[in-house]
Order: C-alpha cells, then sequence, then structure tokens
C-alpha cells in the first residue's frame, strides 16, 4: 500500500484520528506479530482475542497507525478511532483499489478457485510482476489485506473470491472491482446456506453487478449453468466442449506424472505440459490459458507458466513417503471436488488405490445423501480401500459397502483412525486423503508420512 498518510486514512474511512497523522502507511496487517515498520494495525474485536489488546504491541514493533473501534487506556500514538473496524478496513480497500491503474483478475468458483488462481499468477508472471492471494485469503478479510500488498512494480493482481453466504459477494466485489472475472464452476458446495446449485450460481455472478461493461468474464463453458450466464460484459469460455473459446484438445492423463493436452483457440494451437497430479488439471491449464489468450501471451509464455504451476499445500500435492505415495488433499473439500479426485485416483497405474475420506461440511439437509453418493463414487472407481471418519462419513461407508466394496472402514474419531493407520497399508500403495478442513487431516498426512 502506497500513497497514505495516518490523516488519509482517517479522512477516508470518516474516523476520529487520536495522535499525529503525519506518518506514511506501507500495509496492513491484522495480526501485530506481522506488524511491519509502517503498516497500519487493524484491531479487529474477536470472540476469542480482542485486537484491540494488541495495539500496543503493533506500535512497538514499528506500526504508523492502529484502526480500532476505542483507544486503549493511555495510548498517545495514533489511533484512528471508527464504529467498526472490518467496515472501515473495506473503505479504504475500495479507495486503495480505486487508484490502482492495474488489471485486477477475480477468480471464484466452487472447486478449484486457489489452483486457478495459483494457474494463473504463474501464467501471468512470465511476463509480469503480479501480486496474487496468499494461500486461500479470500473472503472479507482477506481480500483487503490481498489488494493492501499490491506495490508500483505490479503490473497485475490476481484475487481469489470465496463466498458462503448470500450477501458475501458484493463486499468483496466493490473493493476488488475486477476488469477480469473468471469462473471455475457451480458445484454443490455450501449448500447450508445458498441451498441449491441455482443459489450458488447467483451469489458468485453478483459479482457482475460491480464491475465496468468493458471487463471480461471468462467462465467454464462446461457448466451447465455457467453457459446460461448472461451479462453485459464481454464473455471468453473455456473447456472441453468442441464450441468453447479456449478448449483442451488430445488429453493425456499420466497420472501421477501430470498430463498433456493441446490448447487450441482461433487459429491458435500448442501443447502443453501441466507437471501436477489430477484430472481437473486440464481446466486449470485452460483457466490460465485462457488468461493468457485475453492478455495477448505469446504460446510460449502460457505454455512456460502452465509449466510452472507448483501446487498449493493440502491441495493435490504428491508426498512420497518412501512406502507409499500419497496425494495430498486435505485442504477442504466438497461433494464434486471429492468425486473427481477419487475418479483421479483410479486411473493410477500399478498399485494398491486408498482413500482416506473424511466429513464435508456446510450441505444442509443434502448432508447424508451426497456423502453417501461419494461412497458409491469410490466402489464405482474401483478402490481396493476405503477408510472414513466422521459422523457424515458413515454414510459414504454405508454407500460404498451397499455399491459392493469390501475393504471398508470408519472410525468415529479422528484418534481412533490414526491409531489404526500403521497397520492398514502395503508397500506401493496410493493413498488420497481428502476432506473438509475441520476435520484437521493433516494429522493423516503427518502419521502417514513416518511410514
Amino acid at each position: 500500500m502506497t500513497g497514505y498518510q495516518v490523516s488519509d486514512i482517517a479522512a477516508v474511512t470518516g474516523g476520529t484520528l487520536h495522535g499525529d497523522g503525519a506518518a506514511e502507511v506501507t500495509g496492513v496487517v491484522i495480526d501485530s506479530r506481522k506488524t511491519q515498520r509502517g503498516s497500519l494495525f487493524a484491531a479487529l474485536p474477536g470472540e476469542r482475542v480482542d485486537g484491540h489488546d494488541y495495539i500496543a504491541k503493533a506500535f512497538d514493533l514499528g506500526a504508523s497507525c492502529a484502526l480500532a473501534q476505542r483507544v486503549p487506556e493511555g495510548e498517545t500514538r495514533p489511533v484512528i478511532v471508527v464504529e467498526d473496524v472490518e467496515t472501515a478496513l473495506e473503505t479504504l480497500t475500495a479507495d486503495y483499489r480505486a487508484h490502482l491503474d492495474i488489471p485486477v483478475i477475480g477468480v471464484t468458483g466452487s472447486v478449484g478457485k486457489t489452483t486457478a488462481k495459483e494457474m494463473t499468477a504463474a501464467v501471468l508472471s512470465t511476463r509480469w510482476p503480479v501480486l496474487k492471494t496468499e494461500k486461500n485469503f479470500n473472503n472479507q478479510l482477506g481480500v483487503p489485506l490481498t489488494l493492501a500488498r499490491v506495490e508500483p512494480n505490479h503490473r497485475a493482481a490476481v484475487v481469489e473470491m470465496g463466498i458462503s453466504h448470500f450477501g458475501d459477494m458484493e463486499p468483496l466485489a466493490k473493493m476488488a472491482r475486477p476488469t477480469v472475472m473468471l469462473f471455475t464452476n457451480i458445484g454443490r458446495a455450501h449448500l447450508e446456506y445458498l441451498g441449491d446449485r441455482s443459489g450458488v450460481f447467483r451469489e458468485k455472478t453478483s459479482v457482475l453487478n460491480w464491475m465496468e461493461p468493458d471487463a471480461l468474464v471468462i467462465y467454464n463453458g462446461d457448466d451447465d449453468l455457467l453457459r446460461t450466464l448472461d451479462c453485459k460484459q464481454r464473455r471468453l469460455s473455456f473447456g472441453l466442449s468442441p464450441d468453447c473459446d479456449v478448449r483442451a484438445e488430445n488429453v493425456r492423463d499420466f497420472g501421477l506424472a501430470g498430463s498433456e493436452c493441446t490448447i487450441v483457440s482461433k487459429g491458435r494451437r500448442f501443447d502443453v505440459r501441466i507437471s501436477a497430479y489430477g484430472a481437473h488439471m486440464v481446466y486449470a491449464a485452460l483457466e490460465g490459458a485462457a488468461v493468457g489468450i485475453a492478455f495477448d501471451l505469446t504460446d510460449e509464455e502460457i505454455c512456460a507458466g502452465i509449466a510452472n504451476y507448483v501446487p498449493v499445500d493440502g491441495r493435490a500435492g504428491i508426498v512420497q513417503t518412501g512406502m507409499l505415495t500419497v496425494v495430498n488433499d486435505c485442504y477442504n473439500a466438497n461433494p464434486d471436488s471429492t468425486a473427481s479426485a477419487i475418479r483421479s485416483l483410479s486411473r493410477t497405474q500399478g498399485a494398491r488405490k486408498v482413500a482416506i475420506l473424511g466429513d464435508m461440511g456446510e450441505l444442509g439437509a443434502d448432508g447424508p445423501r451426497l456423502h453417501r453418493e461419494t461412497g458409491r463414487i469410490a466402489a464405482e472407481a474401483q478402490v481396493d480401500v476405503l477408510l472414513c471418519c466422521g459422523d457424515l462419513a458413515r454414510e459414504i461407508a454405508d454407500g460404498a459397502r451397499e455399491a459392493g466394496l469390501q475393504d471398508v472402514h470408519h472410525y468415529a474419531t479422528l484418534e481412533d483412525m490414526l491409531a489404526a493407520l500403521p497397520g492398514m497399508f502395503q508397500p506401493g500403495d496410493c493413498v488420497l486423503v481428502k476432506a473438509s478442513h475441520k476435520m484437521a487431516f493433516e494429522n493423516v498426512i503427518s502419521v502417514l508420512e513416518t511410514l
């Protein structure tokens, strides 16, 4: 963040400044431990931790000012008092974004947002310095922290935008104001709050209300709902269907070794190599290629960017333990991403296929049915061994048994499953680990790494 003094931020947010306003502000933090010289520390009140208790620490580490709802007793350094810190942070971010003269590529969808963000940034980075969302900081706190990191040397920003409730997209869109919006797909995620896929579609595409008519929408042309998208912005579709503007042909899946395909678009035709595991990575390559084509990158630049892609931890990364090949896909899960992961596992050659699956959250009343469906998919994919953990995952186990899978185990608690893991495997097994983040399956990865 550049171009602000403390007094400017008080004016933008409508806050009351206590203390001197002359210092320059160079960034935004919400964790006092990450404070650097020149930071604005946003003192967010929370259920367990109140940021106001750490204002003094932030100043001691070099903060230029604090954005807060009150001035701590005895504090004389610059504090901007606002009615609501989160709302003020959104207002500040929107103001900063309005002064940025670079493309902002927003990324949303039910599955593959982070992968698409990483692939898009990898492609654009072959030509320009690119700012991208760290990890999956994609919500009402993550988006402002991302945009605040844009510096004068950046030529583009790739911003992941995640929602789970109706109304979540509007504040993200008002802050980011994307010039390009990438939609990965519309799947069965957050159904507890959004009802059905139509609700997911409405909320995610509401971002278009905050985009200019000359903006570009890049969307999955194989998705039945996104194909119906009717908007004032320009459109560019990607997918495997022959009518997509950017499509993949001659897809060659090499299992754990990745895949290859030919990208075809309006007379352009070039082969790309995807080093990451999973059938879904062809769509990620298409997403990166579509963005690259939209920005007039050369075939060589797009190919290099796709080849440079590296999976984010917990998203289909491959771990070789010496005894096992582990697919670490434990960061999050919904029925669609889990089905895709199981089918990718089924295409591995020469190894026993083991799936370790846990509860998938925020599915509402359809949760039990969708978990049972996942079990049937595991059986149909001819998984050799299925280990399930959690209350809803019992339905995965039951669905798999109903569909004929014999070697099925269910554990009520993570502790029970962790204790059983050492005796469950044979040398050379390929093991998929996937569940919603709340299941803490990173602990499963830790145990498997010791085998």
